[in-house]
């Protein structure tokens, strides 16, 4: 009798240490680190505008997915690399010092050591991303510091986007030099994020290819309305913007028509945070069903293809 509730009990041991073998197995984060997919990813973001049109729709994107997450931020409108280390050195040679404490009245360091950051991104801004001599020795520096404060967070570079092909300037790529199209600012701009990351030995999230491939392709890209009278725009008439991934002609709060070619509209927001789930979490975009309101069923089966192409499906790099 002993021996046969022995040998019950062992079986029954032996098909709880199969579940929780399974339960850990499949709770595997597709990161590729040790969270579990229920655990959260902790991402923190030193960037601008930029960072923020690419991250809108992140959360709706992570849940759907299946990956809780936390944003952290440092952003402010057009930083570049450099104002964000000259903030940060501020604030390491004298933690009281204002300058230092431009993030809603905190320094960097003050942010990133609140917990622990899972990953921790950074970005030129767009007006300088196209001139690879302003980076440095910018992002080496801010890249230092992040390690120092968070020696475990991984760290990953976003490669921002072309201005809208019928912008009135594009990126600077040499000093006093700009890039005279939008597909010479993507050139310019990809080369720079690209040679910095090697050097740096980080990876990209290349929001700005999932940009220009939308934008070079004839079914999906965004084509001027040549026959629209701009001079005697009356709102709510605009032109047709059909496909675009950037603002473009709106009307402002005095009901004038305004010009944005630079930022993200719902479109290029929705394919930003494509761009980064895949990276984040090793994980194809293409079979989410999440899409803004504003951006229809096709179209937002577009940008999911193109942001499954450029980042290879989600599959783990470096």
């Amino acid at each position: 009798m002993i021996t046969k509730l022995r040998t019950k009990n062992a079986a029954r041991i032996g098909s709880l240490v199969i579940l929780l073998f399974v339960f850990l197995t499949n709770s595997i984060s597709v990161t590729g680190s040790a969270l579990a997919k229920t655990d959260t990813l902790r991402l923190f973001l030193i960037g601008n505008s930029f960072s923020q049109n690419a991250t809108r729709y992140l959360p709706q994107l992570a849940a759907e997915g299946g990956h809780p997450l936390k944003i952290g931020r440092a952003e402010l409108g057009g930083c570049s690399l450099q104002r964000h280390w000259e903030i940060a050195e501020a604030a390491e040679k004298n933690p009281e010092d204002p300058k230092g404490k431009a993030y809603n009245g905190k320094s960097l360091r003050e942010l990133l050591s609140v917990g622990t950051w899972d990953v921790v991104t950074i970005q030129q801004n767009s007006m300088n991303s196209g001139d690879v001599t302003t980076y440095a020795p910018y992002a080496k520096k801010l890249v230092a510091l992040v390690k120092s404060i968070q020696p475990k967070a991984r760290i990953v570079m976003q490669q921002t986007w072309a201005y809208r092909i019928d912008a009135k300037q594009f990126t600077q790529i040499a000093d006093k030099q700009f890039a005279t199209s939008a597909k010479e600012m993507w050139e310019k701009s990809r080369a720079s994020y690209h040679t910095m990351a090697a050097e740096l030995g980080i990876p990209l999230f290349p929001v700005g290819d999932a940009f220009w491939k939308v934008n070079s392709n004839a079914k999906t890209a965004y084509k001027p309305d040549t026959g629209f009278n701009l001079d005697n725009a009356k709102s709510p008439s605009l032109p047709d913007q059909t496909n675009s991934l950037h603002v473009g002609y709106h009307y402002n709060n005095s009901q004038k028509l305004a010009f944005d070619a630079n930022h993200a509209n719902e479109a290029g927001c929705f394919l930003g945070g494509l761009v980064w789930y895949a990276v984040l979490f090793h994980a194809s975009p293409a079979s989410l069903k999440f899409r803004p309101d504003q951006v229809s069923d096709e179209f937002a089966g577009q940008l999911r293809n193109a942001a499954h192409e450029v980042t290879k499906g989600g599959k783990k790099t470096k």
